[in-house]
């Protein structure tokens, strides 16, 4: 993507102001908040990573203690980078009850609030810390001061950790408040909206080629047929302008997870997708006419993922099977399953290597592992589709969901009683899709991203 001489000028006015920032630990916090928030911080990862040092090193002093907002916003700043504090503790009295005093800090409040959801698996302070804050906000929510609330119920609507920068932008610099002139130069560089607009039309044009010359609308009269859909994933998981070939390339593994979804949940007898899965196994068995379409397309883009495929195909076939003789497992052995099935493995194994890692025997064995990061969004996403049900697409499947499975073995329990259990499941594998030390930062950006968009 080339830039107008404006926008370079644009670029170093930012760097120099991030360069210079010095020991204002607040004025540094602010200024990396607000890129990320607008959706260009991919311009300035090395001053960020130099400022983030810097801070982390102080962090832990009282200087940060004193201001709740300097304190959460550090936290999470620091932690969504791979830096672990433990801070939180200290917004307790000896009694081990949270401190009135902060109960009137709004502005802390929220930052609270946005902190929270980063926390890891076992940090009760965190999930303490954001019922509190949460309920103090939607209590607030109220208030005369209608700017305030508005800026409150963004706030809890629409968390940073769960949202998408280039789609809240705008919100972001409607609620900004202060006068530090720095903004203005950082709002003037976010409004490159129309090139990089420019970039994902392109894209889409490449997509849409690509499926067209597939052949698979034409082949498949029953599949969606939703290459824009598939697009915007890969858009927003991966926003660097510079990252055009990964998102063309990202798209196609997608649009055959939901075409073999498809195949497997609505379509193909219980016959046809045991040939269909042995030849994904071992690429030897007779395919119907509209399965081979789908296999050869499945081998233009598979390489080093081919074994990721096979066990995708496994998975889809088992909830065949349980379709097929009207069995209704265990809530734990339908979301291990599930889990597999959401195609969340597969996608992230593809883009892991789109980005450039190497196939080597250690980077093979990280995703074979299915480490956290990959497991948590994967989880997301079954819970979540599982809570919204097929009904949202008109999918016409019958491959059941956690929700099905639980009030099964649980007769006795209301609808409402079990979505809320679903829902504190889905909460606990969000929180635990924040770190994960095997993958480089970058990598866990994305997964977060995509975890985002799934919540």
């Amino acid at each position: 993507m080339s830039f107008t001489w404006t926008m370079q000028k644009q670029l170093e006015e930012v760097r120099s102001v991030l360069k210079e920032v010095g020991e204002d630990t607040l004025k540094a916090l602010l200024m990396i908040d607000a890129v990320q928030r607008l959706g260009i911080d991919y311009h300035f990862h090395g001053e960020i990573a130099v400022v983030l040092e810097r801070l982390y090193k102080k962090f832990n002093m009282s200087e940060c203690h004193s201001d709740l907002y300097k304190l959460a916003l550090g936290f999470w700043l620091l932690r969504q980078e791979g830096y672990y504090v433990n801070v939180f503790n200290n917004l307790k009295d000896k009694d081990g009850k949270v401190q009135g005093k902060i109960s009137q800090d709004i502005e802390g409040l929220m930052g609270l609030y946005e902190a929270s959801h980063l926390s890891i698996r076992g940090e009760d302070i965190l999930e303490e810390m954001g019922n509190f804050s949460s309920q103090l906000l939607n209590a607030w929510n109220t208030n005369d001061d209608q700017s305030q609330a508005r800026i409150v119920r963004n706030t809890l609507g629409n968390p940073h950790h769960k949202s998408l920068a280039r789609f809240m932008a705008k919100s972001f610099l409607s609620d900004f408040q202060g006068t530090e002139g720095w903004i203005y130069g950082f709002k003037e560089l976010a409004n490159d909206f129309n090139i990089v607009k420019s970039v994902h039309q392109k894209e889409i044009r490449q997509v849409s080629k690509w499926w067209k010359d597939l052949g698979l609308a034409k082949e498949l009269k029953f599949e969606r047929n939703q290459p824009l859909k598939w697009y915007m994933w890969p858009s927003a998981v991966l926003p660097h302008p510079s990252l055009s070939e990964q998102r063309v390339e990202l798209t196609k593994p997608i649009s055959l997870v939901y075409i073999i979804y498809d195949i497997f949940d609505v379509h193909g007898t219980l016959d046809e997708l045991n040939l269909f899965t042995e030849d994904v196994n071992r690429a030897i068995e007779p395919l119907p006419d509209y399965m081979k379409t789908c296999f050869n397309a499945l081998n233009g883009i598979t390489n080093e993922t081919s074994s990721k495929w096979a066990i995708l195909c496994n998975a889809f076939l088992v909830e065949a099977r349980w379709s097929s003789v009207g069995h209704v497992p265990k809530a734990d052995v339908y979301l291990k399953n599930g889990i597999i099935s959401s195609g969340v493995q597969m996608v992230l194994v593809h883009m892991f290597f789109l980005l450039g890692h190497g196939i080597t025997k250690r980077n093979i064995d990280i995703v074979d592992d299915f480490p956290g990061i990959i497991s948590s969004a994967a989880t997301i996403l079954r819970l979540w589709d599982d809570l919204g049900s097929a009904k949202d697409e008109n999918q016409e499947g019958h491959d059941g969901s956690y929700l099905d499975c639980y009030m099964k073995k649980n007769p006795g329990m209301s609808i409402e009683n079990a979505r809320c259990l679903l829902c504190i499941l889905f909460q606990r594998h969000g929180s635990s899709s924040t770190s994960n030390a095997s993958f480089q930062i970058h990598f866990l950006h994305i997964s977060q991203r995509l975890a985002s968009m799934l919540q």
